[in-house]
């Protein structure tokens, strides 16, 4: 685990101003991730990053649900952390920590086939009805 002494910590004030293509952070979950050399590589394009850079991304971070490739290399890209004073709390359904592994509800398992199944039974009867 990181020792929080080794964690360099900004304000949300010093990083308003690195929103530029030679330098560009992003805040997401309360960490600090400089992106410059990253924006050409970006899949979705440079503008989506700059237009976010030197501001909070976790909400179109989240939003676009990246791959937990994506999440792995941004590990890469971490330079820091917000100050406690700056930090937000993570909003419903944005989860700090993440999974790709969603779990499976038993009890509604069923319902994914069971409704096809009997809309198709249905149709059957009604086009026998109908065409016989």
């Amino acid at each position: 685990m990181e020792d929080q002494a080794q964690v360099k910590l900004f304000t949300r004030e010093e990083l308003k101003s690195r929103n530029k293509r030679d330098d560009a952070i992003l805040i997401i979950h309360n960490g600090v991730y400089d992106v410059t050399k990253f924006l050409e590589e970006h899949p979705g394009g440079e503008e989506v990053l700059l237009e976010k850079a030197g501001q909070d991304a976790t909400e179109p971070f989240e939003d676009v649900s990246h791959s937990s490739d994506a999440r792995a290399l941004m590990k890469k890209y971490k330079i820091g952390e917000l100050v406690e004073a700056d930090r937000t709390q993570s909003k419903a359904g944005y989860a700090a920590t993440w999974s790709n592994d969603q779990p499976i509800e038993q009890g509604n398992a069923w319902s994914s086939w069971l409704t096809p199944l009997l809309l198709g039974i249905a149709a059957t009867i009604l086009y026998r009805y109908l065409f016989a």
